[in-house]
């Protein structure tokens, strides 16, 4: 029964991914505004919704630590699991903004995590606080300073005539089918995993964030299949500084996240950072300005030496 719901919510996070990626092209051209800022945008908050719910869950239950768990694996599964794999599906182009902007945004944010809770080993109501107001002023400069570049864009007529109605039709369907498909892959996995015996630890930072990050594969992969890359690119760069930002800052703000596992300063978050670095001299090397199906394949390697290595040194 464990892998009947594996199987569901995969395919509910297909079609999830599906109708998200579509609305949020036809929004672009409602709005007239750039796909990289809907993909930072309305994709984002989506597909990082599961996190959130999984975090504020964990927090209202009395087990805050997981929220740190399940974001900063969700945060390395982005950028090495479905960055990497996005990539191999079609190579991503990337723009000015990129490192202008959404990278700098990504790290700081990714920097100030560690900061924080290297400081006392704990992300206090103030510290969430301001990672979460912090989000909603980068959300604003977003929507209304970044320069409307559409002249490279591709028009698709069928989604630059949507109805309002019919945008928020797709975009219902695509969060719902996202919210079932993530939450019956993540039970499918946990019932998977206690009946091999591994720990809450390991579906906590490597099942249940790789499940949550399942949305954003969905959408990146669909997104990167039908060449609307701006929208997979920003839509992973978006969900990690939504996860920190909006997952953790709001978790933070009801009950303060201690840091109960020390290896996690030392090992997971340290790669979090190391992945998140790593994509810039990606864009300068070989193929300048595009993480390539090589680059997608290297970002995937290293991700899988993450994982064994996490299994074989016992840390969980």
């Amino acid at each position: 029964m464990s892998y009947l719901w594996v199987a569901l919510g995969l395919v509910l996070l297909v079609i999830g991914g599906e109708y998200l990626v579509r609305s949020s092209v036809a929004l672009s051209f409602k709005f007239n505004i750039s796909k990289m800022v809907i993909g930072m945008t309305v994709v984002s908050f989506a597909t990082s919704a599961p996190e959130l719910l999984v975090s504020l869950q964990a927090a209202l239950k009395g087990s805050p630590a997981i929220a740190i768990n399940n974001v900063v694996g969700s945060n390395i599964a982005n950028i090495g699991l479905v960055l990497g794999i996005a990539a191999m599906v079609s190579s991503i182009g990337v723009d000015r903004s990129f490192y202008k902007v959404n990278w700098p945004v990504m790290m700081i944010y990714s920097i100030g995590l560690y900061y924080f809770l290297r400081n006392d080993n704990v992300l206090s109501a103030l510290e969430g606080g301001l990672m979460f107001l912090g989000l909603i002023l980068f959300l604003i400069y977003l929507i209304k300073g970044i320069k409307r570049d559409r002249a490279s864009e591709a028009v698709d007529e069928g989604l630059a005539i949507s109805s309002n109605f019919k945008i928020f039709i797709w975009l219902l369907i695509g969060a719902t089918a996202l919210y079932f498909g993530s939450d019956w892959l993540v039970y499918g996995a946990k019932e998977i995993a206690v009946s091999i015996g591994v720990s809450d630890a390991v579906i906590g930072v490597s099942l249940v964030a790789v499940g949550t990050s399942v949305p954003e594969l969905a959408a990146s992969v669909i997104a990167a299949a039908k060449k609307e890359k701006a929208i997979s690119l920003g839509n992973l760069l978006g969900s990690n500084i939504f996860n920190i930002g909006s997952v953790l800052g709001l978790t933070a703000l009801i009950t303060p996240i201690p840091v109960t596992e020390p290896k996690m300063l030392s090992s997971d978050i340290i790669w979090m950072l190391a992945f998140a670095a790593v994509i810039l001299p990606m864009v300068f090397i070989k193929h300048k300005f595009e993480i390539s199906r090589v680059k997608g394949f290297l970002l995937v390697l290293a991700y899988s030496i993450f994982i064994v290595l996490l299994f074989v040194s016992g840390k969980f």
